[in-house]
């Protein structure tokens, strides 16, 4: 019984699948065309007036309606000189917006790794838990098959066996929200080679392996067994 309401609930997960992805949200045309100032200058990647703002007195952590810091701004559009200028100029690496997400969960869920090690060498934190469910950049990275992400993470000393409040760690989403292709199994193989646990269970009891044999995963089932 316990374990058909874990299916359910799974059932349920899965059919949000696109909502959950897109928890994101990073600025509309309408918010970067109002943008003034630092934001404005983060959105652009212009690091020089970013430089001149600061310096004349701007706040680098100051925070759009969706409290996304300049820096946000700069990691969800990619403007690497942007989020080094920020950051040399005061801005705070570990900022949440309003989802709950840093710089390094944003580039980790946009499959953005060459974002993602400038988030982490500026300060960044891949120990951070970040997003509605309690998680990290790791689960939120794991989740998607983004395995290049994955595996910076575990350099940066992600943990590898956190458990969210949905109860899944990073390795139990790679199997049960992944699509059991390629970049899952490389995601998965990244994860034990570093030492996640494959003995932790979901709240019902069902541990990665038995949720890879249940979807026919059979590469992730050579790797969990």
């Amino acid at each position: 019984m316990r374990q058909n309401l874990m299916a359910l609930m799974i059932a349920g997960l899965l059919g949000a699948l696109p909502m959950v992805a897109n928890a994101q949200t990073p600025p509309s045309p309408a918010e970067i065309a109002a943008y003034t100032g630092l934001h404005a200058a983060a959105q652009k990647g212009d690091a020089k007036e970013i430089a001149r703002l600061i310096a004349g007195g701007a706040n680098p952590n100051a925070v759009d309606s969706n409290l996304r810091t300049p820096l946000h701004v700069s990691a969800f559009a990619k403007r690497h000189d942007a989020m080094r200028a920020l950051a040399k100029g005061g801005a705070n690496p570990r900022a949440l917006d309003r989802q709950l997400y840093d710089t390094v969960t944003i580039a980790a869920v946009a499959d953005d790794v060459e974002t993602l090690k400038v988030g982490l060498a500026i300060g960044g934190d891949a120990r951070e838990i970040t997003s509605i469910y309690v998680g990290t950049a790791l689960i939120a990275a794991a989740h998607l098959g983004h395995d290049g992400a994955v595996r910076e993470l575990i350099r940066a000393g992600a943990p590898l066996d956190h458990v969210n409040n949905l109860g899944w760690t990073a390795l139990i989403e790679a199997v049960i929200l992944g699509n059991g292709g390629p970049r899952h199994v490389a995601t998965v193989k990244a994860l034990v080679d570093a030492g996640a646990r494959r003995d932790l269970a979901d709240r019902g009891g069902v541990a990665p392996v038995e949720h890879a044999r249940q979807r026919g995963y059979v590469e992730m089932v050579k790797l969990l067994q």
